[in-house]
């Protein structure tokens, strides 16, 4: 059962659970703040840590507001995109074919039929960046699979404004933001194992965190990096 403290304008959400310590997160992009205590916790002890926190929540929440954002994507002639954590200018080519996109190490070319409005070239950009994925994910979850000693069943790619990734523990699935393709591909390795670590233990518990601090043991490096770079304007625009 969840609860809601709310100290000023902020709302901070209590979760208890079989955890020996409270955890409390302030979450991008918005700065969601939530409190996991243990089952025993009693509201008002939770409300007192939480007022004990409030200068560090609050530090969190500025840095979420003072972080670069991109300006939307436009998909033209000289724009910046970042494939895999590096930039790349655009160039468009007009031709009477199927669309495709190719890479070089400083430009993407996309190839669009002539009169092709923003949302077919944003289309077209976005099944090039699935299909990057599809690529990458496969042997990173294989690489990761008998070191976790867990199966994913199957793996999704999905567009999600507030999770880097998801995990569907019963159905031995994890889902993966398409954002993932223009952050450095080893954060896309974090995002898998975290995810699939969710396939041993559901919870953000404490057995959660040993079994990353075991198998991945710069997760918290990662998770940092991954926050702190520019977001995207149609993914976290409210």
């Amino acid at each position: 059962m969840s609860e809601t403290i709310q100290l000023g304008d902020i709302s901070i959400l209590v979760t208890r659970k079989d955890v020996k310590n409270v955890h409390l997160s302030v979450h991008p992009p918005d700065g969601r703040v939530t409190l996991v205590a243990p089952t025993a916790t009693r509201l008002d002890v939770a409300r007192a840590y939480a007022i004990s926190k409030l200068g560090w929540i609050n530090q969190q929440k500025q840095t979420l507001d003072n972080q670069a954002r991109e300006t939307p994507r436009l998909f033209v002639e000289r724009e910046s995109h970042y494939v895999w954590g590096r930039r790349h200018l655009m160039t468009i080519l007009y031709e009477e074919t199927k669309p495709f996109v190719t890479l070089d190490h400083k430009r993407i070319t996309v190839t669009i039929r002539p009169g092709s409005d923003l949302a077919k070239r944003h289309q077209v950009m976005h099944d090039w960046h699935k299909s990057l994925l599809h690529k990458a994910i496969p042997p990173l979850i294989r690489k990761w699979e008998p070191k976790l000693g867990v199966e994913v069943s199957r793996y999704f790619l999905q567009r999600m404004k507030t999770k880097w990734g998801a995990c569907n523990h019963q159905a031995g699935n994890i889902r993966l933001n398409t954002e993932l393709v223009k952050k450095p591909k080893d954060l896309l390795e974090y995002v898998i194992v975290h995810e699939m670590a969710h396939l041993i233990e559901p919870t953000h518990n404490d057995h959660f965190i040993a079994i990353l601090n075991e198998h991945y043991p710069n997760w918290r490096e990662a998770r940092i990096e991954l926050n702190e770079l520019p977001l995207t304007f149609e993914q976290w625009d409210s």
